[in-house]
């Protein structure tokens, strides 16, 4: 018997290449969640602070050119991705809604503009368990944002919400492993 997935599996057309946009609050679990994708899949990873160190080597977080730079190197990667026929790019993303709306709009363009498919993916999680989370020591070696203090701002400030898409999938990554949530995603969006 089929299970519920595969209707929605079948189709006519096949994109070139296909971008799961994992996005959510810092510690949500997104490189997790990618890593246990990627473990299921055949795919490559864009860990989104990939170009936020290509940035640092230039500038200091967030002064002028920065965030320009992280964009441009963003962009230039799924250039190549999507000239190269990719099959699959897993991203992972803090989405700030409105701020980054452009930034995503961007990402969806270029993939749409070269017969791709842009895939989001939203993790939820409790702000208690990102504070519980925040502080790992794979973060302080990834320079990534690792103060409880910083994070809770971070969330206070910010509204850190899925895209507004009505393909996005919603996981909850606190009440779900990452190998589950990724089991998900892979039969939401019917990848092999």
């Amino acid at each position: 018997m089929a299970n519920r997935h595969d209707a929605t599996c079948v189709s006519r057309y096949t994109p070139r290449m296909k971008l799961v946009f994992i996005h959510g609050a810092p510690a949500a679990g997104k490189l997790t969640t990618a890593k246990a994708l990627l473990a299921q899949t055949s795919g490559r990873l864009f860990d989104n602070h990939a170009a936020i160190d290509v940035a640092r080597t230039v500038f200091d977080f967030g002064t002028p050119g920065f965030w320009e730079l992280v964009q441009t190197v963003r962009m230039s990667v799924l250039d190549a991705a999507l000239a190269q026929d990719l099959p699959l790019l897993v991203m992972t993303f803090v989405y700030v809604d409105p701020l980054d709306l452009p930034t995503f709009a961007q990402f969806e363009e270029i993939v749409e503009r070269r017969g791709g498919q842009l895939l989001p993916v939203y993790l939820k999680c409790s702000t208690e368990e990102i504070v519980r989370r925040i502080g790992t020591p794979d973060r302080a070696a990834r320079r990534k944002m690792i103060s409880e203090t910083g994070v809770q701002q971070f969330i206070d400030q910010h509204a850190v919400s899925p895209v507004p898409r009505r393909n996005c999938l919603v996981l909850d990554s606190e009440a779900n492993s990452a190998e589950a949530n990724a089991l998900a995603i892979k039969r939401h969006f019917c990848l092999s």
